[in-house]
């Protein structure tokens, strides 16, 4: 960073003391909080976290054969009212697993309540295999895939923030997020691949039933390494959110980042759940959308986070929450043929690929002492209330309206989302400019 001054020596005091002030505006955590910085407790070893991540692609490929649900259910002559209702009945239980999912982390460890929701989601998806025609057996087996992922998806995070310590929180939920989205975007592609090869689609329910199987089996072994890594940083600390826990959450700093995923959430649920009308209002293939979001959010949170991580997070969130911005710009006003359509999609998920897993660790950082779990817990709510809660609004705005309408309802949350970032990164380089003129 450079700064106008008489000489070469006076830049660099200026620089170093920019420095020290940008780490100053990182939050820190208390010692009490995290494990002291010695190698017994520095965290988990890369092999740990490597199983951590395999585990949780492999639970998230369940996830992703939801999309395939609606030609499961066409395929047994259904319709896409009964869709609905398969899916309706999962986002209910998804809610009410997010809630619940620090009980059972109170109860049995947070490993093995992952390991146990690994096991719901595969007998989910036997179920969807299994079960014939379109009955009260398919919203069943909807309940029990949102129960196992909403438990999953909460407290896969929490685990992270709990055995890596604050400097390297950023780099691992990025890492653990590309994981998860690599599995849901499995979900598809082995239904594409099933039917290439003349199999049933049902064949792509047994398999995303075996790869949750293993990840269950993954962190039921990962139970006892994790327990070891949490006995080094002293008594254990309750997950379950109270009133009182989430009154205090919602007071501290962390409620800044709660807010940007809801918001964050909204924005990917309105614009992947229909992106068909979109497509094919502008005579496109929807598919594009799908191959050059997926790519760029999961290639950013795997290759890219490394460089974020070292940045100002408050600047990273500014500057990611803007690419949002212009990617639906993009989708509104330059849109034209394949390409244009492409370079938005890439830009959305490079924004907000990189943006989720920076307040992510904002969020843990950010919690009040000793409550990284409730606030993580209500950062996974906010989300799942963004990306449901949203298309609901959003469909009836397209009946109305038209895809225009939402557009640009979407802009404006985007422009919200960034108002928050900018909002706190403000206050930060005005400090940074001070010390720069000392």
């Amino acid at each position: 960073m450079r700064f106008i001054g008489s000489n070469e020596p006076t830049r660099i005091l200026r620089t170093a003391s920019c420095t020290e002030a940008i780490r100053m505006s990182t939050p820190t955590r208390t010692p009490a909080t995290v494990a002291p910085s010695s190698p017994a407790s520095t965290g988990a070893s890369p092999r740990v976290f490597s199983l951590f991540c395999l585990g949780g692609y492999l639970l998230s490929m369940s996830y992703g054969t939801t999309f395939l649900l609606a030609l499961l259910v066409a395929s047994r002559g259904g319709n896409e009212g009964d869709t609905g209702l398969i899916i309706s009945t999962a986002i209910a239980s998804t809610i009410v697993a997010v809630i619940l999912s620090g009980h059972a982390s109170d109860a049995v460890g947070a490993p093995r309540a992952v390991g146990v929701s690994g096991l719901i989601l595969t007998a989910s998806c036997l179920g969807f295999a299994l079960v014939p025609g379109v009955s009260q057996g398919m919203r069943i087996c909807g309940l029990l895939l949102g129960c196992g992922w909403g438990a999953f998806y909460t407290l896969g995070p929490i685990i992270v923030a709990a055995v890596i310590e604050p400097a390297r929180r950023i780099r691992h939920f990025a890492l653990l997020s590309g994981s998860m989205m690599s599995g849901i975007g499995s979900g598809p592609i082995l239904g594409r691949g099933a039917k290439l090869l003349g199999w049933p689609l049902e064949a792509t329910y047994w398999v995303a039933a075996a790869a949750s199987f293993c990840g269950a089996l993954i962190f039921f072994f990962l139970h006892e390494p994790i327990r070891r890594i949490l006995a080094t940083q002293g008594a254990a600390r309750a997950t379950r959110l109270s009133w009182a826990s989430l009154m205090r959450v919602l007071q501290a700093k962390a409620v800044f980042p709660i807010a940007m995923v809801g918001l964050g959430g909204a924005i990917f649920g309105g614009l992947s759940s229909f992106q068909t009308a979109y497509a094919a209002a502008k005579g496109l293939d929807f598919s594009i959308f799908f191959i050059g979001f997926m790519s760029a959010a999961i290639g950013c949170r795997m290759l890219l986070s490394g460089i974020v991580v070292r940045q100002n997070p408050y600047l990273a969130a500014a500057v990611l929450t803007f690419l949002v911005v212009l990617s639906i710009a993009m989708f509104q006003f330059l849109v034209t043929g394949w390409a244009s359509y492409l370079l938005a999609s890439v830009t959305l998920g490079v924004g907000y690929g990189l943006t989720y897993s920076v307040i992510n660790g904002l969020a843990a950082n950010e919690a009040p002492h000793g409550e990284t779990p409730q606030a993580l817990l209500l950062f996974s709510l906010s989300y799942f209330i963004g990306v449901f809660g949203y298309p609901l609004l959003a469909g009836h705005l397209i009946v109305a309206r038209g895809i225009p309408a939402l557009l640009s309802a979407t802009m404006l949350i985007a422009l919200g989302n960034f108002a928050i970032a900018l909002g706190r990164l403000l206050p930060r380089l005005r400090a940074l400019a001070g010390q720069a003129t000392n």
